[in-house]
């Protein structure tokens, strides 16, 4: 299976001056664990995660103050569509980050998550053991 078939292709971008609060308060109306921060002054997209959010206020910032700029991964691993579950998943495991940016020549299509790959992973290993057992 390819990324491409496991991926979410609503992507929540935001900038860099986003307050934490802000992201966090869309990450959750989109039910999102992530969100792309496009910054025109950047070389490419960055990534803002719930841990960067949650390391922040766990060491009693200001979501109110801090911006999503601070606290964006800037130095990203990025996916294609075209790479296998088990590409994406050892890049993650290598990076010890849980989510990948999918980009094409058009910029980000997607966003996969750990979540998404065990979500198609799961019901595959749930048929072999029915078939085999």
């Amino acid at each position: 299976m390819l990324v491409r078939d496991a991926m979410s292709t609503v992507v929540l971008t935001i900038g860099p001056a986003h307050t934490l609060r802000q992201a966090a308060g869309l990450m959750a109306a989109r039910r999102v664990g992530a969100a792309v921060v496009l910054d025109g002054d950047a070389e490419g997209p960055g990534i803002l995660t719930e841990r960067d959010i949650l390391t922040s206020v766990g060491t009693g910032q200001d979501p109110d103050r801090e911006i999503a700029g601070a606290h964006t991964t800037t130095e990203v691993v990025f996916a294609a569509p075209s790479w296998t579950l088990e590409e994406a998943a050892e890049a993650m495991s290598r990076g010890g980050f849980r989510h990948l940016i999918v980009l094409d020549d058009a910029g980000p299509v997607g966003i996969v998550s750990v979540r998404d790959i065990v979500r198609c992973w799961a019901p595959a290993r749930r048929h072999r053991e029915t078939l085999v057992g």
